[in-house]
C-alpha cells in the first residue's frame, strides 16, 4: 500500500498511466465506433489532410482535389470532418489506422515482455539457485549472448521464418531475456540462504517448491519494475522491425509500419508520418515514466522516507 501511494505521488508516473489507460481503451475499443474499416480504401479521399488553411489553395498546390463539403472552417481554419486525422495513399482512414496500429505495437510489445520474463525468470532462478557448473555455464552464455548484436538475430528469424504476427512477439521476447536473468539470478542468490529458505527445506519442500513458491515470490518487485521498461523497449524494436519491413504484413498496420509506408510523402503529406509517430513517441515516454515511478515506489531505501 505504501508502494501503491508513493507511486501515485509521482505525477509523470500519474501522466503516463493514464496517457497509457487511455491509449489502450482507444486502441481497442475505438475502431468499434468508427464508420470505416482500417483495411477500406477511398481513392476519391487519397492523401486527404486533417487540416488545412485553404482548401481551394491545398489543391492547387498539391494536386489533390478535395471535397470541400468534407472540410468546415473553424477558428480559421478548415478542419476533415469526414477523416477527422487526414487519410493516406490510398484514402484509408488515419485515425482508424494509427489506433489499429496501437493495438498491434501494444499487444506485440506487452506480449514480447511477457516471453522474455519468462525465459529470463526462468534461466536466472534455476542458475542463482543450484549454483556451481551450473550457474557457471548459464553466466558464460550470458555474456556470450551479451557481446553480440541481438537484433541481429531477431532479423535472421524474421528473415528465415517469414513475417507472422505471432513470430514476431517471439522473437522479441526469445532475445530480450538477458538482463532479466542476471536480475533474477542475483536476487537468488541473497536469499537462498535465508532462514525462510532453510526452514522450508526443514519442512521437506523440494527445489520446484522453494523457487516457485518462495524464491520468486520475494523477487517480484525488480521483476515488476523490469517489465514495465521491458515493455517499451519490445514495442521501439517492433516499430524498428515494421519500418524495415520485417514487422506484420499488409494490410495490418503498427505505428512502425505506418511511418515506414509513409516516408516518401514526408515533405508533401507530413500527417502521414507525424501522427503515427507522435502516438509511438507519447506512448513510449509514458511507459518509461511508469517504470521510473514503479522504481521509485519499490525502492526499499525510500521506505518511511515519504
Amino acid at each position: 500500500m505504501d508502494a501503491f501511494l508513493r507511486l501515485l505521488r509521482n505525477k509523470a508516473a500519474v501522466i503516463g498511466m493514464l496517457f497509457v489507460f487511455a491509449m489502450v481503451f482507444a486502441a481497442f475499443v475505438g475502431p468499434a465506433f468508427q464508420q470505416y474499416s482500417y483495411e477500406e480504401e477511398d481513392l476519391d479521399r487519397a492523401n486527404n489532410p486533417p487540416t488545412t488553411w485553404d482548401v481551394q489553395k491545398f489543391s492547387e498546390g498539391t494536386g489533390i482535389q478535395l471535397n470541400a463539403a468534407d472540410f468546415k472552417k473553424w477558428g480559421g481554419v478548415y478542419w476533415n470532418t469526414k477523416h477527422y486525422l487526414g487519410t493516406d495513399d490510398l484514402g484509408r482512414d488515419m485515425l482508424v489506422r494509427i489506433l489499429y496500429g496501437a493495438k498491434i505495437s501494444l499487444t506485440v510489445g506487452f506480449l514480447a515482455a511477457v516471453v522474455s520474463l519468462l525465459i529470463g525468470v526462468s534461466v536466472g532462478a534455476v542458475a542463482g539457485y543450484l549454483g556451481g557448473v551450473v550457474d557457471e555455464q548459464i553466466v558464460r552464455l550470458i555474456d556470450t549472448l551479451y557481446s553480440l548484436p541481438y537484433m541481429f538475430f531477431v532479423i535472421l528469424l524474421m528473415a528465415i521464418a517469414g513475417r507472422s504476427f505471432y513470430l514476431l512477439f517471439i522473437a522479441i521476447g526469445a532475445v530480450s531475456w538477458l538482463t532479466t536473468a542476471r536480475i533474477v539470478r542475483g536476487q537468488v542468490i541473497s536469499l537462498k540462504n535465508s532462514e525462510f529458505i532453510e526452514a522450508a527445506r526443514s519442512s521437506g519442500t523440494g527445489h520446484f517448491g522453494i523457487l516457485a513458491y518462495h524464491l520468486i515470490p520475494n523477487t517480484l518487485g525488480p521483476i515488476i519494475v523490469f517489465f514495465s521498461l521491458l515493455v517499451p523497449r519490445a514495442m521501439l524494436e517492433e516499430a524498428f522491425l515494421s519500418y524495415l519491413g520485417l514487422g506484420v504484413q499488409a494490410p495490418m498496420a503498427s505505428w512502425g509500419s505506418l511511418v515506414a509506408d509513409a516516408q516518401n510523402y514526408v515533405t508533401i503529406y507530413p500527417w502521414m508520418v507525424v501522427l503515427p509517430g507522435l502516438a509511438l513517441t507519447l506512448t513510449l515516454f509514458s511507459l518509461n515514466f511508469i517504470g521510473d515511478g514503479l522504481r521509485d515506489a519499490l525502492d526499499p531505501k525510500l521506505r518511511g522516507k515519504q
